[in-house]
């Protein structure tokens, strides 16, 4: 083959690699569009957003109308550190988005529940998957029934509870719940758990192993795609709760994130939507970086946890 006949084929076989990368490209940017407004509204000043213009995706201007403000991102400061806008005349204007404060709620609410979560999820689906007892099936079919069962009917009872409790207006319903593990993560990691070799707990029953040093020592340091995948599901869905905080928490300093995001929000139609705009920017990032950073183990945990049993 000569110098030409080769390059000819590289050049056949790059064309459709070329499109495929094309095709991916446009089908990126389109998910990414919605971030890519959200950055841009952040930085527009209140009254150019008014008049339906963003920043970095200027329109033309009427004949009428001035150019379009420089992009400004002072709310970006205000948001973070929590300073009120004192030009503001709405009383709900004035009282800061304190991003710190509500950020450190939400990682206490996460930490304390993630640990309750995992482990007893974990304890949970061991016995469903390898500790034979009579009725071991009806008990998981009995569990996987309770995802059927809708928030809203468990609000009112679990409320009560809380409140007789005397556990509303403090942290405490948004993290002891999670200490009796979830039916979806219970399935999930039972799954996976049946795909471990049954031969390696057996010699370490025969080694005189109890099933709590087997299930310490043996299925947990295994488990650990299984496990990274519940603890991101759990990281997710407590950073981004807002019923929950908002049935049994009653004070502003005790808010989540998703909880001041909404009180930013104002009721008096003058809501401050470049604040708006970078207080979402700054909720969404953490939970970028740490996709961003697991996302290995995360894809692994997947294929392996749903394919089996």
């Amino acid at each position: 083959m000569t110098r030409d006949d080769r390059r000819q084929s590289r050049l056949h076989r790059g064309a459709p690699r070329l499109l495929i990368y094309l095709l991916l490209g446009g089908v990126s940017l389109l998910f990414l569009a919605p971030l890519l407004g959200i950055v841009a509204a952040s930085v527009t000043p209140p009254e150019e957003l008014g008049k339906g213009r963003l920043a970095f995706f200027p329109r033309p201007a009427a004949p009428n109308e001035s150019p379009l403000t420089p992009p400004d991102a002072s709310a970006y400061p205000r948001i973070l550190f929590g300073q009120a806008d004192t030009d503001a005349t709405d009383q709900l204007r004035q009282q800061p988005f304190d991003y710190l404060r509500y950020a450190r709620n939400t990682l206490i609410i996460v930490a304390l529940s993630l640990v309750g979560m995992v482990l007893s999820s974990a304890i949970a689906a061991y016995g469903f998957a390898r500790v034979p007892f009579p009725g071991r099936n009806a008990m998981f079919a009995v569990c996987l029934a309770t995802m059927m069962i809708p928030f809203p009917v468990l609000m009112v009872p679990t409320y009560m509870i809380f409140k007789h409790l005397g556990w509303i207006g403090t942290f405490l319903p948004l993290w002891v719940p999670a200490w009796f593990g979830s039916a979806f993560n219970i399935f999930l990691l039972r799954q996976f758990f049946l795909g471990l070799p049954q031969e390696l707990e057996e010699s370490a029953l025969l080694d005189g192993c109890s099933r709590w040093g087997c299930f310490w020592r043996i299925i947990l340091p295994l488990s650990r795609p299984a496990l990274a995948v519940v603890a991101l599901f759990h990281i997710l869905f407590v950073w981004n709760d807002f019923l929950g905080p908002l049935i049994y928490l009653s004070h502003q300093h005790q808010y989540t994130l998703a909880l001041g995001l909404q009180a930013l929000q104002t009721k008096a139609g003058d809501t401050p939507w470049n604040e708006l705009m970078a207080a979402s920017l700054l909720i969404v990032i953490p939970v970028i970086i740490l996709f961003l950073f697991a996302q290995r183990t995360f894809i692994q945990g997947i294929a392996t946890s749903g394919l089996k049993g």
